[in-house]
Protein backbone atom coordinates (compact mmCIF):
# COMPACT_ATOMS: atom_id res chain seq x y z
CA UNK A 1 0.00 0.00 0.00
CA UNK A 2 2.84 2.31 0.69
CA UNK A 3 4.18 1.89 -2.71
CA UNK A 4 0.54 2.51 -4.47
CA UNK A 5 0.73 6.11 -2.26
CA UNK A 6 4.71 6.66 -3.69
CA UNK A 7 3.51 5.87 -7.52
CA UNK A 8 0.47 8.82 -6.59
CA UNK A 9 2.82 11.40 -5.36
CA UNK A 10 5.35 10.72 -8.12
CA UNK A 11 2.76 11.01 -10.74
CA UNK A 12 1.06 14.31 -9.17
CA UNK A 13 3.88 15.72 -7.78
CA UNK A 14 7.15 14.73 -9.31
CA UNK A 15 10.09 15.96 -7.23
CA UNK A 16 7.92 17.85 -4.65
CA UNK A 17 5.40 15.49 -4.42
CA UNK A 18 8.18 12.54 -3.38
CA UNK A 19 9.90 15.14 -1.03
CA UNK A 20 6.54 15.42 1.06
CA UNK A 21 6.34 12.12 1.49
CA UNK A 22 8.34 10.94 4.51
CA UNK A 23 8.46 6.88 3.69
CA UNK A 24 9.48 7.71 0.42
CA UNK A 25 12.57 9.98 1.21
CA UNK A 26 13.32 7.24 3.73
CA UNK A 27 13.66 4.86 0.85
CA UNK A 28 15.82 7.83 -1.21
CA UNK A 29 18.27 7.37 1.77
CA UNK A 30 17.97 4.41 1.70
CA UNK A 31 19.75 3.42 -1.37
CA UNK A 32 21.89 6.18 -1.01
CA UNK A 33 23.46 4.57 2.42
CA UNK A 34 22.59 1.06 1.19
CA UNK A 35 22.25 0.23 -2.56
CA UNK A 36 21.86 -3.81 -1.56
CA UNK A 37 20.03 -3.62 0.93
CA UNK A 38 17.08 -1.11 -0.71
CA UNK A 39 17.38 -3.68 -3.61
CA UNK A 40 16.33 -6.12 -1.28
CA UNK A 41 13.96 -4.37 0.26
CA UNK A 42 12.43 -4.10 -3.15
CA UNK A 43 12.65 -6.67 -4.40
CA UNK A 44 10.64 -8.28 -1.09
CA UNK A 45 8.08 -5.98 -1.79
CA UNK A 46 7.07 -6.08 -5.42
CA UNK A 47 7.07 -10.25 -4.70
CA UNK A 48 5.10 -10.05 -2.48
CA UNK A 49 2.92 -7.26 -3.71
CA UNK A 50 2.34 -9.56 -6.78
CA UNK A 51 1.54 -12.70 -5.33
CA UNK A 52 -0.20 -12.06 -2.26
CA UNK A 53 -1.59 -8.36 -2.55
CA UNK A 54 -2.07 -9.07 -6.36
CA UNK A 55 -1.01 -5.57 -6.81
CA UNK A 56 -0.80 -3.54 -10.55
CA UNK A 57 2.69 -4.55 -11.59
CA UNK A 58 2.80 -0.80 -13.41
CA UNK A 59 3.34 0.68 -9.20
CA UNK A 60 6.35 -1.34 -9.10
CA UNK A 61 7.76 -0.19 -12.53
CA UNK A 62 7.16 3.13 -11.41
CA UNK A 63 8.42 2.96 -7.91
CA UNK A 64 11.42 0.91 -9.39
CA UNK A 65 12.59 3.88 -11.76
CA UNK A 66 11.80 6.41 -9.48
CA UNK A 67 14.45 4.79 -6.93
CA UNK A 68 17.35 3.45 -9.30
CA UNK A 69 16.50 5.17 -11.91
CA UNK A 70 16.17 3.68 -15.79
CA UNK A 71 18.71 0.90 -16.21
CA UNK A 72 18.99 -0.57 -12.50
CA UNK A 73 15.58 0.18 -11.65
CA UNK A 74 14.19 -2.02 -15.19
CA UNK A 75 16.84 -5.15 -14.00
CA UNK A 76 15.13 -5.10 -10.68
CA UNK A 77 11.58 -4.91 -11.42
CA UNK A 78 11.84 -7.58 -14.47
CA UNK A 79 13.92 -9.92 -12.07
CA UNK A 80 11.30 -9.32 -9.24
CA UNK A 81 8.69 -9.06 -11.33
CA UNK A 82 9.49 -12.55 -13.12
CA UNK A 83 9.95 -14.84 -9.69
CA UNK A 84 6.58 -12.80 -8.77
CA UNK A 85 5.21 -14.50 -11.59
CA UNK A 86 6.40 -17.93 -11.40
CA UNK A 87 5.59 -17.90 -7.35
CA UNK A 88 2.05 -17.42 -8.64
CA UNK A 89 2.21 -20.02 -11.35
CA UNK A 90 3.35 -22.66 -8.71
CA UNK A 91 0.70 -21.12 -6.28
CA UNK A 92 -1.79 -21.46 -9.10
CA UNK A 93 -0.82 -25.52 -9.89
CA UNK A 94 -0.44 -26.71 -6.65
CA UNK A 95 -2.25 -24.90 -3.92
CA UNK A 96 -5.30 -22.78 -5.22
CA UNK A 97 -5.91 -24.95 -8.50
CA UNK A 98 -9.69 -24.93 -7.82
CA UNK A 99 -9.92 -21.48 -6.72
CA UNK A 100 -8.11 -19.84 -10.09
CA UNK A 101 -9.51 -22.34 -13.02
CA UNK A 102 -13.10 -20.97 -12.27
CA UNK A 103 -11.83 -17.06 -11.83
CA UNK A 104 -9.96 -17.43 -14.94
CA UNK A 105 -12.81 -19.52 -17.19
CA UNK A 106 -15.23 -15.97 -16.42
CA UNK A 107 -12.76 -13.80 -18.28
CA UNK A 108 -13.37 -14.79 -21.95
CA UNK A 109 -9.50 -13.80 -23.52
CA UNK A 110 -8.15 -15.79 -20.88
CA UNK A 111 -10.57 -18.82 -21.34
CA UNK A 112 -9.99 -18.77 -25.11
CA UNK A 113 -6.65 -18.56 -25.13
CA UNK A 114 -5.60 -20.74 -22.25
CA UNK A 115 -7.98 -23.26 -22.23
CA UNK A 116 -9.96 -23.74 -25.42
CA UNK A 117 -7.06 -25.64 -28.18
CA UNK A 118 -6.26 -22.12 -30.53
CA UNK A 119 -3.18 -24.35 -32.21
CA UNK A 120 -0.36 -22.12 -31.15
CA UNK A 121 2.46 -23.26 -29.18
CA UNK A 122 3.32 -22.06 -25.30
CA UNK A 123 6.15 -19.60 -26.94
CA UNK A 124 3.19 -17.47 -28.91
CA UNK A 125 1.46 -18.09 -26.30
CA UNK A 126 3.10 -15.90 -24.00
CA UNK A 127 3.96 -13.65 -26.12
CA UNK A 128 0.20 -12.73 -26.90
CA UNK A 129 -0.54 -12.75 -23.11
CA UNK A 130 1.81 -10.73 -22.19
CA UNK A 131 2.44 -8.30 -25.04
CA UNK A 132 -1.56 -7.51 -26.14
CA UNK A 133 -3.13 -5.22 -22.98
CA UNK A 134 -6.04 -7.62 -22.79
CA UNK A 135 -5.59 -10.75 -20.04
CA UNK A 136 -5.12 -9.38 -16.36
CA UNK A 137 -1.59 -9.85 -15.55
CA UNK A 138 -1.59 -11.41 -12.15
CA UNK A 139 -4.94 -13.38 -12.95
CA UNK A 140 -2.78 -14.89 -15.70
CA UNK A 141 -0.01 -15.45 -13.21
CA UNK A 142 -1.55 -17.66 -11.29
CA UNK A 143 -4.21 -19.01 -14.56
CA UNK A 144 -0.74 -20.62 -16.42
CA UNK A 145 0.05 -22.53 -13.45
CA UNK A 146 -3.44 -24.59 -14.16
CA UNK A 147 -2.74 -25.23 -17.76
CA UNK A 148 -0.16 -27.87 -18.69
CA UNK A 149 2.68 -25.81 -19.69
CA UNK A 150 6.02 -26.82 -18.47
CA UNK A 151 7.26 -23.99 -15.39
CA UNK A 152 10.94 -23.87 -16.77
CA UNK A 153 8.83 -22.65 -20.67
CA UNK A 154 6.63 -20.36 -18.62
CA UNK A 155 9.32 -19.07 -16.46
CA UNK A 156 11.80 -18.02 -19.09
CA UNK A 157 9.15 -16.52 -21.88
CA UNK A 158 7.94 -14.69 -19.15
CA UNK A 159 10.55 -12.95 -18.33
CA UNK A 160 11.50 -12.12 -22.01
CA UNK A 161 8.21 -11.37 -22.96
CA UNK A 162 7.33 -8.86 -19.84
CA UNK A 163 10.58 -6.84 -20.82
CA UNK A 164 9.00 -4.22 -22.90
CA UNK A 165 6.11 -3.36 -20.92
CA UNK A 166 8.32 -2.90 -17.52
CA UNK A 167 10.85 -1.01 -18.98
CA UNK A 168 8.39 1.49 -20.48
CA UNK A 169 6.86 1.64 -16.58
CA UNK A 170 10.18 2.44 -15.15
CA UNK A 171 11.34 4.65 -17.19
CA UNK A 172 8.79 6.91 -16.89
CA UNK A 173 8.94 6.25 -12.86
CA UNK A 174 12.75 7.89 -13.85
CA UNK A 175 11.19 10.58 -15.69
CA UNK A 176 9.40 11.85 -13.82
CA UNK A 177 11.62 11.47 -10.32
CA UNK A 178 14.35 13.23 -12.35
CA UNK A 179 11.81 16.52 -13.45
CA UNK A 180 13.21 18.38 -16.32
CA UNK A 181 16.08 16.36 -16.59
CA UNK A 182 14.74 13.22 -16.87
CA UNK A 183 12.57 13.85 -20.53
CA UNK A 184 14.90 11.74 -22.25
CA UNK A 185 13.80 8.79 -20.08
CA UNK A 186 10.13 10.00 -21.52
CA UNK A 187 10.88 9.93 -24.85
CA UNK A 188 12.63 6.58 -24.74
CA UNK A 189 9.26 5.36 -22.77
CA UNK A 190 7.07 6.90 -25.09
CA UNK A 191 9.54 4.97 -28.12
CA UNK A 192 9.05 1.47 -26.02
CA UNK A 193 5.38 1.98 -25.95
CA UNK A 194 4.92 2.84 -29.30
CA UNK A 195 6.86 -0.43 -30.23
CA UNK A 196 4.84 -2.71 -28.14
CA UNK A 197 1.62 -1.05 -29.64
CA UNK A 198 2.73 -1.91 -33.02
CA UNK A 199 4.00 -5.44 -32.09
CA UNK A 200 0.16 -6.12 -29.97
CA UNK A 201 -1.47 -4.42 -33.37
CA UNK A 202 0.30 -7.17 -35.62
CA UNK A 203 -0.31 -10.35 -33.13
CA UNK A 204 -4.05 -9.14 -32.80
CA UNK A 205 -4.40 -9.17 -36.49
CA UNK A 206 -2.39 -12.44 -36.84
CA UNK A 207 -4.04 -14.32 -34.49
CA UNK A 208 -7.56 -13.03 -34.39
CA UNK A 209 -7.92 -11.78 -31.41
CA UNK A 210 -10.40 -8.50 -32.71
CA UNK A 211 -12.89 -11.04 -33.82
CA UNK A 212 -12.51 -12.22 -30.62
CA UNK A 213 -12.90 -9.43 -28.67
CA UNK A 214 -15.96 -8.41 -30.88
CA UNK A 215 -17.36 -12.03 -30.12
CA UNK A 216 -16.80 -11.79 -26.63
CA UNK A 217 -17.98 -8.20 -26.25
CA UNK A 218 -21.56 -9.59 -24.50
CA UNK A 219 -19.52 -11.92 -22.41
CA UNK A 220 -18.74 -11.36 -18.75
CA UNK A 221 -14.96 -11.24 -17.59
CA UNK A 222 -12.56 -9.61 -15.13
Amino acid sequence: MALLVVVASVLLGGEAGLAAFGPWANLEKLVQENLALSLAVYFLCTVVGCTVLVLPGMVFALAAGALFGPVLGTIACVAAAAVGAVLSFLVGRFFLRDAVRPRALRNAHLRRWLFEETGVNAVVLLAITRLVPLFPYNLQNFAYGVTDMKVATYAAFSFLFMIPGTTMYVLAGAGVSQGASGLWCFACALGVGAAVVGVAVVLKKRFGLEDAISSNDGEGGE
